[in-house]
């Protein structure tokens, strides 16, 4: 499948100058089925996430932490499908799905980037939760405007250079074929492994990335979930128990269903079989995941059910 085109020579060296991406799957006839039904995914999950951005925006009765840290989360949602979707839909229509070298770094860069802001959000979200259940007495004092800024600008920075430092490692490797990526976008572990130099700094990059980020908002969230287990325990009324778990029920699911779909994909056993596995588990893990969230939120939400309405009876006496 290597071509001149996607050869370069420096000297008497040959460097990669285009990647070919494998995709979902070889056979046209079901690229041409798959194509519709990741675009719908993908139009719906612009319009949910951006739909729920705007009616937090407009609406005053969702001007509170929780909803502010759900704009930003459906923000990431949209980034991150977008950094993948549209690329592997042009694909379902090509015969040759090559991308370049240095678009195969941008779109990891973007990827990586949102994926890693995300876990940050999510242990924001988890300790957002605890606060309003286990001291719910101190919750405006404690989650003021000002330090939500902050957590949410931790997030995206500290995202965004621990993306940048995983890109530039494993990109600044010298690749000289081959240059087939097993799979349908550009991600590290498949990348790496193509390289005509020792991987072993990149490799360890990603693991202390995946350590200190990854596992370290996991164990945040796990023990603040722990804290809110205890403050429930405390509750002596059914209702109040019942009301409490609510609360989280929604943060813990998306938690449960990113997580588990990402250590699905990257902690199993590697071989030919488990690659199939892993693509399949990647499309919940990148495809399915940002259109579920915003349902996840939405659907078992009285304030955004309520505030739908509101808008709604809001446009018909404008019109």
């Amino acid at each position: 499948m290597t071509s001149s085109r996607s050869m370069e020579w420096k000297g008497n060296q040959s460097f990669v100058a285009m990647f070919f991406l494998l995709g979902l799957s070889n056979e046209k006839e079901l690229q041409l089925i798959l194509f519709p039904v990741f675009l719908g995914i993908y139009l719906v999950t612009l319009i949910w996430n951006l739909g729920l951005i705007f009616l937090i925006r407009m609406d005053s009765h969702l001007h509170t932490p929780m909803y502010y840290f759900l704009s930003f989360l459906s923000f990431i949602d949209i980034c991150y499908s977008s950094s993948i979707s549209p690329r592997m839909l042009l694909d379902f229509l090509r015969k040759e799905k090559m991308i370049s070298f240095i678009a195969c770094a941008t779109q990891y860069f973007v990827t990586a980037w949102m994926a890693l802001a995300e876990c940050f959000l999510l242990a924001t979200m988890a300790y957002d939760r605890y606060v309003a259940i286990g001291i719910p007495l101190q919750y405006s004092a404690i989650v003021v405007p000002d330090l939500c800024g902050k957590m949410v600008a931790w997030a995206y920075v500290t995202g965004f250079f621990s993306s940048l430092i995983q890109t530039v490692s494993c990109f600044q490797l010298y690749y000289c074929g081959p240059n087939i990526i097993q799979h349908f976008f550009c991600d590290l572990p498949n990348i790496f492994s193509l390289s005509c130099s020792n991987p072993f700094i990149c490799q360890m990059i990603l693991l202390l990335v995946a350590i200190v980020v990854g596992f370290g908002s996991l164990f945040v969230i796990l023990l603040s979930y722990g804290f809110i287990a205890a403050s429930i325990l405390k509750i002596s009324s059914g209702k109040g128990s019942t009301k409490a778990f609510n609360t989280c029920a929604s943060h813990l699911a998306a938690v449960t269903l990113y997580y588990g779909t990402a250590l699905s994909v990257y902690l199993s056993p590697k071989s030919n079989q488990s690659m199939k596995r892993d693509k399949v588990l990647s499309v919940f893990y990148v495809i399915i995941t940002p259109i579920l969230n915003p349902l996840i939120y939405s659907l078992r939400n009285k304030e955004i059910k309520e505030a739908l309405k509101r808008l709604i009876k809001r446009e018909i006496a404008f019109c």
